[in-house]
């Protein structure tokens, strides 16, 4: 069968909504997500040992215990006799980052697994899965824009977004999801309605959508610039780049979106970033 690829793209929350602490510990939220068209690389090859190897710019910051590793070895423990094999991790996104990246790489993954073992492994599978990895791996496994409900393993597909000109910046500061929901201090949930975060129809234009991303933001962005003073710096700077529409937090952070006009545009604030400041992690991209 020979080598196998798949692409892990960042997930970026245009907004979150955080609704309340839950019984069990977790937050119930409402986020539009998107994914960029950048992200990790990763390769399979069926083998007899499960193994991986891992490269790239932020190859070091990941932990032994990588969430690629403990995807295959839960799939294995649900369907039983699966082939595995030999992962290769090109490691091109920050490690917590608010961009979703370990759990992009395991819904890789996951998707890697299933095309070698077709037969034996359902959607159904990865799904269960997939949500007992972690929030952000159910709406990782598609990788397409949707609206992230529950604690984010309940997610809707969004029909059409309109094209989405970015720019992706992280300040070469990590920030655990745990710490900054603990700093935001959420009240607990007791249900009710839902906020226009995820209730309302995603806007079909560039501009209802920065509308909607300035009218409803990101709860997490206040208690994470409390830890993290830089993603205010972040946030500035990509909206005083020219032709910049809006300029938000994604996830828990610390990197932060802009979007842009245009391609150019983006392209044009990613060089101006890069520029001013070489140590921050800049890439122009789309959003889809």
């Amino acid at each position: 069968m020979g080598m196998l690829k798949e692409t892990a793209p960042a997930k970026v929350n245009l907004t979150l909504k955080v609704l309340g602490r839950r019984p069990d510990g977790f937050h119930e939220i409402v986020s539009l997500a998107a994914f960029a068209r950048f992200g990790d690389h990763l390769q399979f090859e069926p083998g007899e040992a499960l193994t991986l190897a891992s490269e790239g710019p932020f190859a070091r910051q990941l932990s032994e215990n990588n969430l690629v590793l403990q995807a295959a070895r839960l799939l294995e423990q649900r369907c039983p006799g699966i082939r595995t094999g030999s992962f290769e991790l090109e490691k091109r996104l920050p490690v917590a980052a608010g961009l979703g990246g370990g759990s992009a790489d395991a819904a890789a993954a996951l998707r890697l697994l299933q095309r070698v073992n077709e037969a034996r492994v359902s959607f159904e599978d990865l799904h269960a899965v997939a949500a007992q990895l972690g929030s952000d791996v159910p709406v990782c496994l598609k990788s397409r824009a949707a609206v992230m409900r529950g604690r984010g393993e309940d997610t809707s597909p969004v029909p059409s977004l309109p094209k989405l000109p970015a720019v992706l910046v992280n300040p070469g500061v990590g920030l655990g999801a745990g710490e900054v929901y603990a700093a935001l201090g959420a009240a607990s949930f007791s249900g009710g309605a839902e906020t226009s975060a995820g209730t309302e129809a995603c806007p079909d234009t560039l501009k209802g959508l920065v509308e909607q991303i300035r009218s409803v933001g990101n709860d997490l962005a206040a208690p994470a610039e409390k830890l993290a003073p830089v993603i205010r710096e972040v946030r500035n700077a990509l909206d005083e780049t020219d032709d910049c529409l809006v300029a938000e937090m994604s996830g828990s952070g610390t990197t932060c979106f802009g979007l842009y006009r245009s391609s150019e545009s983006a392209d044009a604030g990613a060089r101006t970033l890069a520029e001013r400041r070489p140590d921050w992690w800049v890439v122009s991209t789309e959003l889809d």
